[in-house]
This record gives C-alpha cells, structure tokens and sequence, in this order.
C-alpha cells in the first residue's frame, strides 16, 4: 500500500535556521517516488534532476524510500543530526492531536499548545522515526509513537520546571507554562498530556497486540522506576547535599574537620554511579522508549531491536552527559534555559564530580560506543550515526 507524507505549508514567521527553511522549501511532491536514503559521504553523490522519474535502488524497500532524498538529508544532517528533514511531518501531528474536543476548557487547551508546540529540537519523536526507518518501517507506521513520546516529554518539562521540583522560568527561549499561565494550570496540563499520549497509541496504531505492547513500553519508561523515578532521585540528591551543608554550618570549630566532606549518609547520593542512575532513568528512559516504539511499530526483529536498545543506553546517557557541560560552559539565549542553576543548586551533575575534561571525554566514548551499536544495521541506520554526532558536538 502507498504511503505520503502529510507536508505541510511553514510560515514565513516561523522560527527556522536558513538550512531548515531550504529542506522546506524544497521538499519533495507526496506524489513522486523519493529517493533512497544513503549514508552521505564527504562528497554527497549527485541524485538526478528529474526526481519524478526517481525509483528505489535494487534491493531496498518502497518503505525505506518514503523517507526524504539524500541532498535535502545531507544539508540538514549537518546542522541539526537529521532532525529537520522529519519536523515539518511532525509538526504537522503534534498540532493536530492537539486540538480538543467541545468540553477542554481553553485556558487549558492554551497551555498545552503551549507546551507541545514550543520550539523545541524534537530529537525523541524523529528517534522514532529514525528507528523505524532504520528498520525498514514508514513514517505513517511510527508517527503516533513520535506523538506520544513528544507528549510525554512535554508533560516531563512542564512539571519539572514547576517551583516545588527545579522552580525554573525559562524553557526553550520562553517563559515555562506556570510562570505564563499559573502554577494550577501547569500542573493540569501536565497531567492531561499523560492520558492524551497513551490515546494516541490506542487510536493510532491498528494492529491491538502492537498497540498494546507500545502502550506498555511507554507506560514503563514514564512510570516510577524510571522517568519518575529518576527526578525522584534527582531531587533527593539535591535535597540531602541541602541538608549536609545546613549540618556543615551549624558544627562548631572543634568538629570543623570532620565536617568537611558530606555525611556517610548523603555519600551514596554523590556519586558518578548514582549520578548515572539519575540519568539512565530519567533521560535516558525516553531516549530507549522512542527507539523502542520506532523498532516495534515498524514490526523489527529481535536482532534490530537489541541493537537500537543498545545505542539508545549510550545515546541517552550521553546526551545529558552533554547536557551538564552546556550548564556549565553555554548561554541562556543559545541554550533557550537559564545556566550556572544546576551549580547554583548544588545540584549533582558531571562536571561537579568529574571536571570538565574528564566529563567532555565520557561524553565522547559515550557516543562512539553508541554508533558502534549501529554496525548490524547497515546503512538504513546512517541518519542514526549521525544524530549521534550531533548530541556530542551540539550546543543547545
């Protein structure tokens, strides 16, 4: 069965780079063949004029060819690790399953929107759909994956951002939902997404066993042995390195020296071993869910799906490896968040534990780890290997 992609027409106001607007401006008709993806070289090979007469190179499948040509594939691998090729696709799904039925009051439905279509990198839907590419899947087979877990991450953002957990003011370059709506408001919206991502598993994907099974990756990456989890401890690490120095202040000269250093009791919360929990749990469990939903929705086989758990571990971890060095060394305007907070906070992060050369060196291994998962793959995993790069050379 033939399968398009929903293009959709982007505002000149939109806020897009110059690489961006030229893949949109030039994307493909939904009525030709498109090209096969290839991994690009140093010299990208040259396709042919005539893209209406364009077909899938021998042995690859109709499948694999729904995703974008190699020039505009190579143009954006550049600038944001592929990403930019799938956004206009997903832009298109997120606004459309934001859009409520008579009965959401609009404030709410306001702050959803809000939240959901905020600028943002969309790394963890286009890994879906890089994923199901990867595994010969389409874009309209892993597009409600790419929904919920932008959904879920969104919700993430929302409730972390609120005073009682890290009380920032600033996501992605503009005010977080509480501070541009109210505290109440945020917390609901948060809250609807949650049930919104799930029904969008449920009325998007036809086969019930492979709904089913996405249902339940997706509730356990978001439930509290991971991502929940994960802030849980988070939290907790901050709260007792709050807690060691009010003990610090409160000693007197002659136990000075035995107050130096945290307690015995808030030690196994310093450390990179813990740290790493927080972050595979946190981070990294999304990062695993939207390779995970990418491989199942595009039916892969067992070998596939082991690989892409693989990558997706060293991936997830590495992105938040980078994460903290950005906190440490960025810009709030290029980052789009307030920076020095994590430090400000106490909070635990790498580079407090590590330094920066040290944790600039882990991100790395990291990262090389991870595209060595992707050997098995072949080239229909290429847009991965190269999103790997971008994680560790971005800097926002």
């Amino acid at each position: 069965m033939k399968t398009t992609i929903a293009w959709t027409r982007v505002p000149a106001s939109s806020k897009l780079t110059r690489v961006e607007r030229s893949i949109i401006d030039r994307r493909p008709s939904p009525n030709r063949p498109l090209l096969v993806t290839q991994r690009p070289t140093t010299q990208p090979k040259q396709v042919t004029t005539d893209r209406s007469t364009a077909a899938p190179a021998s042995g690859q499948s109709q499948a694999s060819a729904q995703f974008a040509d190699a020039e505009n594939d190579h143009a954006s691998s550049t600038s944001d690790g592929g990403v930019g090729v799938f956004r206009s696709a997903i832009e298109h799904a997120l606004d459309e399953a934001c859009r409520f039925e008579t009965g959401c009051p609009q404030r709410l439905a306001d702050a959803i929107r809000y939240a959901v279509l905020a600028p943002g990198k969309r790394l963890r839907p286009a890994l879906v759909l890089m994923a199901a590419e990867a595994c010969g899947g389409t874009i309209e087979q892993a597009m409600p994956g790419a929904v919920a877990i932008e959904m879920i991450h969104a919700y993430s953002l929302i409730h972390d951002d609120l005073p009682a957990m890290d009380d920032d003011d600033l996501r992605r370059g503009r005010p977080t939902v509480h501070i541009a709506f109210d505290e109440a408001t945020a917390i609901l919206a948060g809250d609807a997404l949650q049930p919104l991502a799930f029904e969008r598993l449920c009325q998007g994907i036809p086969k019930s066993a492979v709904a089913a099974e996405a249902v339940a990756i997706l509730a356990r990456a978001a439930g509290p042995s991971f991502l929940v989890g994960g802030q849980a401890d988070d939290l907790n690490a901050e709260l007792e390195r709050g807690k060691t120095l009010d003990r610090s202040d409160d000693c007197t000269d002659d136990s000075s020296d035995d107050s130096s250093n945290d307690s015995a009791e808030s030690q196994p919360l310093r450390t990179a071993e813990h740290l790493e929990s927080i972050h595979r749990r946190k981070t990294g469990a999304l990062f695993s869910a939207s390779l995970e939903l990418g491989a199942v929705l595009s039916e892969a086989n067992s070998q596939q799906r082991a690989r892409l758990a693989d990558y997706a571990a060293d991936l997830g971890l590495a992105f938040q490896v980078v994460d903290d060095l950005l906190d440490f060394t960025a810009d709030a305007e290029s980052l789009g968040k307030r920076t020095g907070k994590d430090s400000d906070r106490g909070k635990l992060t790498y580079p407090s534990l590590l330094g920066l050369d040290a944790t600039r060196e882990k991100a790395r291994r990291l990262v090389e780890s991870a595209r060595g998962h992707l050997d098995l793959l072949g080239d229909s995993a290429w847009r991965l290997d190269q999103l790997a790069r971008f994680v560790l050379e971005r800097t926002h």
